[in-house]
């Protein structure tokens, strides 16, 4: 009886494994190596916890290439390389000062300046503040109001959005236009809630956009935490004559030259034919900047090392770039695709990790209707991973560049419900980042660069 049993189960393992299709078979040894054999993990803990934050033109950014591009060489690739890029240099200078004076009170601030924000006068700024929820009342309140005050912008992201991307951009646009247009119509300066749907005492950052604006317009632009966003609004409610001081010692200086990174697996049989994945390697200051973007660099370093350890060898060629400056410019996705038109390459896939280091749910597609029904038909085979959205949607800053003419661009979609709480903040550290989901995350680019690869795409 136990000899029957045993037989019928070896039977049944037999056919289970027969049944499986290569793609099947392929996800699961996929996964299988990104969970058990990953470097990604220790990758990012170099970045993050032996390097630290990588702003474009720092000594952090120089040590990230040179960190990056020797754990490519350590893969057996067919070539690593650096490609030059021209790149802002902004400094935050001396940590931030701010408070608001309400007669004989004074209550301190966490507060951060904007990315290529100007400084204050060396004895910084004081004068009355006028809250507004965004552009156009500001627009409504005219030069007579807002000239020679400080401008508070205070919309929060909008909580009813499931999806915390559109939440994030239904509101930015106080943070990146909210300086040039309070500075057009004769403010002193800018505060800035920001950009984080939970209440905090974390600054955060990101880039304000002066445009082409004369110097003299320029005006000072700070962060101001949502628990101080909060208490600024109830202060100014109860004293709006209340005058808020603020100090910081920002610095542009010229441009600086540093590095994309790249590494490549040539295709066996369409060399010509290239696949991006990457992600970008500055971040902002603040943090070390784990889940922006180290985790979208480390994931698509450990696709590429996947394949090795699996032995798969890709019919097209396989390029993971690590771009520099997505954060305040975007140079390192221009300059790829400048190189591109002019070496002729064509790519025909490009796939893109920048939404934090979360468990993946799915991607975002940017293409035709052919193919995005092809990628979508894949969905069966990421069930069991529990990868279940494909939609079409924003595929990455670093990617948007390239314009090959069939070129199918994807964004990895990792939950985002608490991206928003690390994004360009303090925070934003190595012990946020899950092991795990940090490589399950990697398995899911993996698989699909496989599946991309396997069956090609529609032109």
């Amino acid at each position: 009886m136990k000899k029957t049993l045993v037989l019928s189960l070896l039977l049944i393992g037999a056919f289970t494994a027969f049944s499986q299709t290569k793609e099947e078979q392929m996800l699961k040894e996929i996964y299988k190596s990104s969970l058990t054999n990953a470097k990604c993990y220790p990758w990012l803990d170099h970045l993050s916890n032996t390097i630290g934050s990588r702003l474009s033109g720092s000594t952090g950014a120089e040590k990230a290439v040179v960190y990056t591009k020797a754990q490519l060489e350590t893969l057996g690739l067919d070539k690593v390389y650096l490609q030059e890029v021209m790149v802002p240099k902004w400094v935050r200078g001396e940590k931030e000062i701010g408070y608001l004076k309400t007669g004989n009170k004074k209550i301190d601030f966490a507060i951060c300046a904007l990315g290529g924000s100007v400084a204050t006068p060396k004895k910084g700024i004081e004068a009355a503040v006028i809250e507004v929820k965004s552009l156009e009342e500001l627009t409504v309140l005219g030069k007579e109001k807002v000239k020679g005050k400080i401008i508070f912008f205070n919309r929060p992201m909008d909580p009813e959005f499931v999806e915390t991307f559109k939440a994030y951009g239904s509101c930015v646009d106080q943070r990146s236009s909210g300086a040039r247009e309070a500075g057009k119509l004769g403010a002193l300066a800018v505060i800035v809630r920001s950009m984080n749907l939970r209440l905090d005492d974390f600054p955060h950052t990101g880039s304000t956009n002066y445009g082409d604006i004369s110097n003299d317009l320029k005006i000072p632009a700070a962060a101001i935490s949502t628990n101080g966003a909060e208490l600024l609004s109830k202060n100014l409610k109860e004293n709006p004559t209340a005058k808020f001081f603020f100090r910081q010692s920002c610095e542009t200086f010229d441009d600086v030259l540093s590095y994309n990174v790249v590494g490549e697996i040539k295709g066996t049989e369409h060399p010509e034919r290239i696949m991006v994945v990457g992600g970008h390697l500055d971040s902002w200051d603040l943090g070390d900047g784990s889940h922006d973007d180290g985790a979208g660099c480390v994931q698509s370093m450990e696709v590429l090392n996947i394949f090795k350890n699996i032995g798969y060898k890709p019919k097209n060629t396989l390029r993971v770039v690590l771009f520099m400056n997505e954060e305040n410019g975007v140079r390192g996705g221009i300059e790829y695709e400048n190189q591109s038109n002019k070496n002729n390459e064509n790519h025909i896939f490009a796939l893109e990790s920048d939404s934090g280091g979360f468990s993946p749910r799915g991607f975002s597609i940017e293409a035709d209707e052919a193919n995005f029904n092809k990628i979508s038909s894949w969905g069966k085979l990421f069930e069991p991973y529990l990868i279940h959205r494909f939609v079409r949607g924003f595929p990455g800053v670093d990617i948007g560049p390239l314009q090959s003419k069939h070129i199918v661009k994807v964004g990895l979609q990792p939950d985002s419900q608490r991206y928003f709480d690390y994004h360009h903040a303090a925070n934003d550290t190595f012990d946020a980042v899950n092991k795990r989901e940090l490589e399950l995350g990697a398995a899911a680019m993996a698989s699909l660069i496989y599946l991309v690869d396997q069956n090609g795409t529609i032109k």
